[in-house]
């Protein structure tokens, strides 16, 4: 099996252990990098210092509230650029109100999921990330 690399970028430090101990509890084969902002996720994603050894991500998990630029800036962001466009995005936000669903999808996200609060729910989160990162 290949091993998934996944970019997920949340200033939630709970959110983030949620995400990682769902991942551990799954049979998916997976690197975590977790950033907490748009300039991380940037310097990660074009390898830029402290990123240069990091791996492209095969998907990416964004929140939609950031500080700096929100979640709907990096989509658009990510879905201009040519050599970053193809990664998959998934919108990950504790929002569910229906305009923030609908311009997700019309900056081009892969899927929009609400966050769940317990990591029994994981589990659409999982299947998710197994479907994109191939």
């Amino acid at each position: 099996m290949d091993v998934i690399e996944i970019l997920l970028v949340e200033d939630n430090p709970g959110d983030v252990r949620l995400l990682e101990n769902a991942l551990k509890e799954s049979s998916l084969a997976y690197h975590l990098h977790a950033v907490t902002d748009s300039d991380q996720a940037f310097a990660l994603l074009r390898n830029s210092d402290p990123f240069a050894d990091v791996p492209r991500p095969d998907v990416i998990l964004l929140d939609l509230n950031l500080p700096g630029k929100n979640g709907l800036e990096v989509l658009e962001e990510i879905k201009a650029d040519e050599e970053l466009k193809n990664i998959p995005i998934i919108v990950l936000t504790s929002s569910e109100r229906d305009l923030d669903v609908l311009v997700a999808y019309r900056k081009q996200a892969s899927a929009y999921l609400v966050k769940p609060s317990e990591l029994s729910e994981f589990a659409e989160i999982i299947h998710a990330i197994e479907i994109l990162g191939q």
